[in-house]
């Protein structure tokens, strides 16, 4: 039988955002929101930031009125640092699910605990998760893994990940160790899928609607999230969503435009210098992206640099 959660139904594919930290912000996620993903999940927030009020923490949950459902993603390795960030989640609303990071490799996160490290104690990762799924007063907590830190051990993390009570997992097929250049062990999530009742959804190198096709059909998840994939691609989603793995030159362009006004509705004039990245990205292709991205990186305003771009994606030929 499908599994079907509050404001999420499983009895079809789920296609999920994946959190990536530079990336996936308001913008970004209202604009795959719109074009077709399921679920949008918030750029991972320390634990400790927002159990000590910071400001900036605060702004990166703020969401689109489109992202609904809508996920918030915590990182944390202390119960009573997590217990205080939940407390402050539960008061902020439009918050569908809280997620709880087991798979982050970055050092940073890993050296103080939090991340992949959990996997490294799952008896604190349980008591973690716990933890969030009795003090949150949201309808749903997941939990994004790894298959292990060094080694696999991908059945026992999942297990703990169920038993301790969250509604479904999203699993990265690589170990803390292999990072994001290891191959993705899509065999390791389907013996999860197998081992677990909760809904599983599979997550690592996902980069093309055929992509996501293949790892739908051989891991028997039931969805799938897409992070690194998306960026530069965000139409995705929609060519998922559309079940097409054509997709129109000018709905690109409308993604494309979309993307930048929202940029600039949030970040203001501060938004043209964030975007730059992203115009290198999306330009990759077409002819002539090397002459936009030195333009580009000469403007600074943003009706200048919104006329250029709007130019250059609606009259230029995508060459590969």
């Amino acid at each position: 039988m499908p599994k079907k959660l509050d404001k999420l139904s499983f009895d079809k594919p789920l296609y999920v955002l994946a959190p990536l930290a530079g990336f996936t912000d308001l913008p970004f996620r209202s604009v795959v929101k719109k074009f077709g993903a399921d679920l949008t999940v918030s750029e991972m927030l320390s634990s400790n930031a927002l159990a000590h009020g910071s400001e900036k923490t605060l702004h990166m949950i703020e969401k689109s009125p489109l992202e609904d459902p809508y996920s918030v993603q915590i990182a944390g390795a202390e119960v009573d640092i997590v217990k205080r960030a939940v407390e402050i989640l539960n008061d902020i609303n439009g918050i569908d699910i809280i997620d709880l990071n087991c798979g982050c490799p970055v050092p940073k996160v890993v050296g103080h605990g939090s991340g992949s490290s959990l996997l490294l104690d799952l008896p604190l990762m349980g008591k973690i998760i716990t933890t969030i799924k009795n003090i949150s007063n949201k309808k749903l907590t997941s939990v994004k893994i790894r298959l292990g830190f060094e080694e696999k051990n991908h059945i026992d993390i999942a297990k703990m990940v169920e038993d301790s009570g969250a509604d479904f997992i999203a699993v990265h097929g690589r170990t803390r160790a292999g990072k994001f250049k290891a191959a993705v062990d899509y065999d390791a999530i389907k013996e999860i899928k197998r081992a677990v009742s909760i809904p599983v959804i599979a997550n690592g190198d996902i980069d093309s609607y055929e992509k996501a096709m293949w790892v739908l059909e051989h891991t028997g998840a039931d969805g799938i999230m897409i992070g690194r994939g998306a960026v530069g691609a965000p139409w995705i989603f929609h060519q998922l969503k559309n079940g097409s793995q054509d997709i129109d030159k000018n709905i690109k362009h409308a993604i494309i435009m979309e993307h930048f006004d929202k940029m600039m509705e949030f970040y203001g004039s501060h938004g043209v210098p964030m975007f730059r990245k992203h115009t290198h990205t999306y330009s990759k292709g077409y002819s002539g992206a090397s002459v936009l991205r030195n333009n580009v990186n000469r403007i600074n305003d943003p009706l200048e640099y919104r006329s250029v771009i709007d130019d250059f994606f609606k009259n230029s030929e995508i060459v590969s």
